[in-house]
């Protein structure tokens, strides 16, 4: 297999994913040349990904955006899942004159205070270190699933990200979460133990809430904004923040 961009090419290759089980499409993707890259939130859907590339030793790179505001328990995952599968995770994370611009501009909390502000955050904490973490990729590999929200039921196996001229390819998209925690029962996967206390869908501390019963997978991510499809703009394009500085793309 060789990577093509064109519909056709696409189209292809989601059908070809379509019927395989999760290790066979990673090795099909890693398969189809080029720079590969898995960024994972150490979220149990990015486990699960990440535990299927290191006990098949895929040569597919493993990243992580460490934003400066993550919950400790996601950091000390990071380790202990490089030590479980034998890997190394790249770690990507924000300029500190990006922080600073951003505090002045807003304060250092100012994501709570509207919108603009919060995409800001997201903007330098996130997409700008996602930007670093698949410079020179060809194939860039999420977690996304279709469960997940209404926002990502039409999730893909495989999509064109003309953003980032890249193939996407979501190899999750059709499980649900009682795939995934059968998945991290048979191969004792290392999780995050907040998932045990409420919280499913993990980004950084201050914009992640326990949810409630019966609450959306992801109603506890920037929870004081009405937006039922609100995303950080990793996956789901958002309105463009106010750049804060020139040295912020």
């Amino acid at each position: 297999m060789s990577i093509q961009n064109s519909p056709e090419a696409i189209a292809s290759l989601d059908a070809t994913l379509a019927k395989a089980d999760l290790t066979e499409r990673l090795r099909l993707v890693s398969a189809l040349g080029g720079r590969a890259v898995f960024t994972t939130s150490l979220g149990i859907e990015d486990q699960v990904i990440t535990a299927a590339i290191g006990l098949a030793g895929l040569p597919i790179e493993v990243a992580t955006l460490e934003t400066g505001r993550l919950f400790q328990e996601t950091v000390d995952l990071i380790s202990e899942t490089e030590e479980r599968f034998g890997i190394t995770i790249a770690k990507f994370g924000p300029e500190q004159d990006d922080i600073d611009a951003y505090a002045a501009k807003y304060g250092l909390n100012g994501f709570y205070e509207s919108v603009e502000a919060r995409h800001a955050c997201c903007h330098v904490r996130k997409l700008v270190p996602l930007g670093k973490a698949l410079a020179g990729a060809t194939i860039w590999i999420t977690g996304l699933r279709r469960a997940q929200s209404g926002n990502r039921a039409a999730t893909p196996f495989a999509e064109y990200d003309a953003e980032r001229n890249l193939i996407k390819v979501n190899p999750l998209a059709d499980w649900s979460i009682e795939d995934i925690d059968a998945y991290v029962e048979s191969q004792a996967v290392p999780t995050n133990p907040l998932h045990k206390r409420g919280y499913p869908s993990i980004g950084c501390e201050p914009c992640t809430r326990a949810i409630k019963p019966g609450e959306p997978e992801r109603a506890g991510r920037w929870w004081w904004e009405n937006d039922e499809k609100r995303e950080c703009g990793l996956h789901v394009p958002e309105a463009a923040a106010t750049p804060i500085a020139s040295n912020i793309a």
